[in-house]
């Protein structure tokens, strides 16, 4: 008895130091997992979120002040090695955008003077890469330089202009690649300008006055602006080998293409006293002058209608941004910026259209902006070189077509296009998307009301932009929720470049009323051959559309 009784007593104290065993192991699982995410979400943390998160006094200041006391010691030898890679990379920079009213642009002379920067920030980037560290570090300087550019006017004067007072702030992106065994454990540093946050310069003539020249300071300013961001901003990144290799991985190299179509705007503030603005939109990826584009003017028009489509090469889809700037044409004098919009690359699906309304601010800057500057309509599509793996390529030619402009390019080309530096030689194929659109005109929701009965008369205008074409519904009498259920074909000739217009009209005996509209780009439809949606009406305090559309294609393949 007392045998069964030690038996079961030992069974259950074992069961019982299994169960408490088990249990201990997940518990220590469970928290390793959470330590684990902990780090992660930590390691992506930016200068500014760490800032955010830690009270002045908590955050980690006696690494900064490690490295400010570190820098402040060897920046006499910085200084020498920096000034000479600055002169290197920034006056062929100099040279290519130097205005037209100079002849030549270059450095007589060129030191950091013998104040250090100061860090004030740092993180560690997770940014997936396994034989490498990267880190961002906030920096301010006020320094002490001294730099002369020697410049020369086309009439053959020469200025001697000294760059002073510089005061600059930003945060600098640092790559320790590969990681080695040997000291001091990384083959090579990149280092570039991650974010820019304020750069104030003034320029003086050696022993004379740069404004007594008109015009000549602000062009010199631009251009050194301008070299600036081309010359050490992300994604350009500076490869400076620390033990002899090969690091050409490391260098800037394109990997895709963003395809842009600028559709419309939409309730854009006026900058005009009289009359009404006349926007125009700047766009780009790096804010360099070879890769930015302008869009036409459109004249007095708060509500312009562009459906342009641009290019823009792509070299780093994690951390870029597509930028649009929608600004006032004000003739001879200088265009006033009604507002901008940006996206991050990253938000966009490889190889997928998306269909965006950005809202427009003063400020990029700017967390918050309560007033209505209105909003900018894109479609979107980025697809990386050589698109393969998962998705197919809407620009391959043995695939059904489903990018923005349909055109060709194959993989060889993408190759060729990043091997040479954005220059494609090849022959490019574009495709007249040619088809039948069917337009059902459903119903329509919520119309306010146009006349002092309450009521309305409404109908349908459905016209093409480009062709003209137009057809119209019939007259739904007394009625704000009408029913026409009407379908009208259009010949397109070229659908990816056409827009759909639908107008609605209050009917009356002398004359018509406005009463909203609708403009739809083809690229849905022709992607997904037939899709039935409400749109709402814009310039209407209320009201929907509820359509359907098909599409029927027949295209037509030619070279250019």
């Amino acid at each position: 008895m007392s045998f069964v009784v030690g038996l079961v007593i030992g069974l259950v104290v074992g069961l019982g130091l299994i169960v408490a065993f088990v249990r201990s192991e997940n518990a220590r699982s469970k928290s390793r997992s959470q330590l684990a995410e902990t780090v992660a979400a930590f390691a992506r943390m930016t200068v500014e979120d760490s800032r955010k998160l830690l009270a002045p006094e908590y955050y980690p200041s006696w690494v900064l002040t490690w490295l400010n006391e570190h820098l402040t010691k060897i920046w006499p030898y910085v200084n020498e090695a920096a000034s000479e890679l600055i002169k290197t990379n920034v006056e062929p920079i100099l040279e290519q955008y130097r205005p037209i009213i100079l002849s030549s642009m270059k450095f007589s002379k060129l030191t950091l003077g013998t104040v250090a920067p100061q860090f004030t920030g740092i993180s560690i980037i997770e940014d997936g890469c396994k034989d490498g560290i990267t880190m961002e570090l906030e920096m301010q300087w006020d320094g002490n330089p001294s730099i002369i550019l020697d410049i020369k006017t086309r009439v053959g004067v020469g200025l001697p202009v000294q760059v002073k007072n510089i005061a600059f702030t930003g945060v600098f992106r640092l790559i320790f690649k590969p990681l080695v065994d040997e000291l001091p454990c990384f083959g090579a540093v990149c280092f570039s300008l991650r974010h820019k946050k304020k750069l104030d310069l003034t320029l003086k003539v050696v022993g004379g006055d740069i404004s007594a020249i008109p015009g000549i300071s602000d062009a010199i300013e631009t251009t050194i602006r301008d070299a600036v961001e081309d010359s050490i901003t992300w994604p350009v990144r500076i490869v400076i080998p620390i033990i002899p290799g090969d690091y050409s991985d490391l260098e800037l190299k394109p990997v895709g293409r963003l395809e842009v179509k600028l559709v419309q705007a939409k309730e854009l503030t006026n900058k005009d006293i009289i009359g009404k603005s006349d926007p125009y939109a700047v766009l780009y990826v790096r804010p360099i002058r070879s890769r930015t584009k302008t869009s036409k003017t459109i004249s007095n028009q708060l509500n312009p209608v562009w459906n342009e489509h641009f290019e823009f090469i792509v070299e780093d889809a994690s951390t870029q941004h597509l930028v649009v700037k929608i600004f006032d044409d004000e003739g001879l004098q200088a265009s006033e910026l009604i507002g901008c919009a940006q996206i991050r690359l990253s938000e966009i699906e490889p190889g997928k259209v998306k269909d965006v309304w950005l809202k427009l601010v003063k400020d990029l800057d700017l967390q918050r902006d309560n007033k209505n500057r209105g909003q900018v309509h894109l479609e979107l599509l980025y697809c990386p070189f050589g698109m393969k793996n998962g998705f197919a390529n809407p620009f391959s030619p043995e695939l059904s077509m489903t990018s923005l402009e349909k055109v060709f390019k194959s993989g060889e080309e993408d190759m060729d296009y990043a091997e040479n530096g954005g220059e494609v030689k090849n022959k490019r194929r574009e495709v007249i998307t040619r088809g039948v659109l069917a337009v059902t005109v459903i119903s329509a929701e919520d119309l306010a009301p146009a006349d002092v009965m309450g009521k309305a008369d409404p109908y349908v205008v459905v016209s093409m932009k480009k062709t003209a074409a137009k057809n119209k519904t019939r007259v739904s009498n007394d009625n704000l929720n009408p029913v026409w259920n009407q379908t009208f074909d259009f010949v397109v000739e070229d659908g990816l470049h056409d827009m759909l217009i639908l107008e609605v009209w209050d009917h009356d005996t002398f004359g018509k009323d406005y009463m909203g509209r609708c403009i739809l780009t083809l690229t849905r439809v022709i992607l997904e051959g037939e899709y039935k949606d409400s749109f709402q009406l814009d310039g209407a305090k209320s009201g929907k559309l509820n359509l359907h559309l098909k599409w029927m294609p027949q295209p037509i393949y030619r070279d250019s």
